[in-house]
């Protein structure tokens, strides 16, 4: 990391019965008091700097031979004063990614500008930022996450939109290169499985090099997060998978923190911050087909029930898990529900819609026919054989689909709650040719009907307790008798 000295004189600040002082032959005629501490310094070097102070002492009328000045809202606290307050002495003070945020802001508190002295504090910290902080990733990286502690000051003097900026700029022109990552160098090089929500598989675990700094960014809050995608994805340079891989690694690092706190059912665990980070990650998703896995989409669909998340994410995740059904496992399907019923039936339902409604139908005989008519030109017959080849991939997607629908209604079929109706909407779902045999829908009639059945009896024998009672005792009495 960069970092910069100013000035030469060494530190000759002290305490002394809890008042921070400066060694000087000349009697101290100011003190300032930051938040509860209290510094007893000298008006010359002080005023000859900092503009907000010559204007209090101006308006603060003098009562006695030292004067009493209170910043109770400055910046930064007190470590932020004390290193303006060396500054201002020509006291060494090093500034870096760690710090400069604070000092910029307590420096504009201070009104440290060029106006009042050239070769202020403002334009030093100004000329390092932009020279040496916003030109190193990781250093871009931890001022933009220092931000944080002042996000209005951070925002009003352009230093959050800039780390932004420098942070896009970067995976702009470097989107695969590993050596820039604080996280790869901290892990020596190894090209580790990436941790995912629940069981969520490692497909993409070829692209872990190349997403070197999603694993950086995931360290950030929602907010800036969100802030930092939107401008790599403006830049359009980035391939969507890349992206999908980065807020797969983001997803896993917040979302089952997320998951863990709402998990209870207690609307009051879930609060608005945990629908936004969900929110915002699907906002944040690819458009491209594939860029994520079916099982990532799903799973946060199941994530989406848990935090209520709006009814449009819900939805944009369910036409996105639509385009790629064929991927999906039974286990993928079985999001949970709260409506008395073990799994939403709805939500896979609608899903199915939203999959019929892709593709073309299965290819037909006709097709012979037309391919005969279409070899008048070279151009048309490519044309032909590529209709033919999308015709091809979508019948046998929905032939996946089919047996995938067969396994949900067997798993579906165990609940007591299930209703007919969705049982049999669910099986009516895709068209008759998707079953190429019938065996797996057979089994999850037989397996729903002795669901139905014992509920049944069960129910019977509940609802008629004291007749079956008294017969069995008249039954006793008479072969008594």
């Amino acid at each position: 990391m960069k970092f910069m000295k100013l000035g030469s004189r060494p530190d000759t600040f002290y305490t002394t019965e809890a008042v921070r002082s400066v060694s000087s032959e000349v009697s101290s005629d100011l003190i300032i008091q930051v938040k509860g501490s209290r510094y007893l310094l000298h008006k010359f070097p002080l005023l000859s700097k900092c503009l907000r102070l010559q204007s209090l002492c101006s308006e603060s009328p003098e009562t006695s031979a030292i004067q009493l000045i209170k910043l109770s809202d400055f910046p930064g606290g007190v470590e932020a004063f004390e290193l303006c307050a060396k500054f201002c002495y020509g006291i060494t003070i090093t500034l870096s990614a760690y710090n400069i945020v604070s000092i910029r802001c307590a420096a504009e508190y201070l009104q440290m500008t060029e106006d009042v002295d050239k070769g202020n504090l403002i334009y030093k910290v100004e000329v390092f930022l932009s020279s040496c902080i916003l030109h190193g990733w990781r250093d871009s990286i931890v001022t933009l996450q220092t931000t944080k502690a002042f996000p209005i000051l951070s925002e009003d003097l352009g230093i959050t939109s800039r780390c932004i900026e420098a942070i896009a700029s970067k995976v702009l022109a470097n989107p695969v290169k590993v050596s820039l990552s604080q996280s790869y160098s901290r892990r020596g090089g190894r090209d580790d499985q990436l941790m995912s929500i629940g069981s969520e598989s490692h497909r993409h675990s070829k692209h872990a090099n190349k997403v070197w700094w999603g694993e950086d960014l995931a360290e950030m809050g929602i907010d800036l997060y969100w802030r930092s995608m939107v401008a790599i994805k403006s830049g359009g340079k980035v391939p969507g998978n890349l992206i999908g891989d980065a807020l797969r690694i983001y997803a896993s690092r917040w979302l089952p923190t997320v998951v863990s706190k709402c998990g209870d059912g207690d609307d009051s665990e879930v609060d608005s911050k945990h629908r936004l980070l969900l929110e915002s990650i699907v906002s944040l998703l690819p458009g491209e087909k594939g860029a994520v896995s079916c099982s990532f989409l799903l799973k946060l669909l199941k994530a989406a029930n848990i935090v209520k998340a709006s009814s449009s994410s819900k939805t944009d995740l369910a036409r996105r898990v639509a385009l790629q059904l064929e991927e999906a496992t039974v286990g993928d399907l079985l999001v949970p529900c709260t409506n008395g019923m073990i799994y939403n039936v709805d939500v896979v339902l609608f899903i199915l819609e939203e999959f019929m409604l892709q593709g073309s139908s299965p290819p037909r005989n006709g097709g012979r026919l037309e391919r005969r008519r279409s070899r008048s030109t070279e151009g048309v017959d490519l044309e032909f054989e590529e209709r033919r080849r999308s015709s091809s991939a979508s019948h046998s997607c929905k032939l996946k689909v089919g047996k995938l629908v067969d396994g949900y209604l067997q798993e579906i079929a165990k609940d007591k709650n299930l209703p007919l109706s969705k049982f049999i909407a669910v099986a009516e779902a895709i068209p008759e040719f998707s079953r190429v045999e019938h065996d797996d829908l057979y089994k999850a009639i037989d397996i729903y009907l002795k669901v139905c059945m014992y509920n049944y009896i069960l129910s019977y024998l509940l609802s008629h307790q004291y007749v079956l009672v008294v017969s069995f005792k008249c039954i006793s009495c008479y072969t008594i008798n």
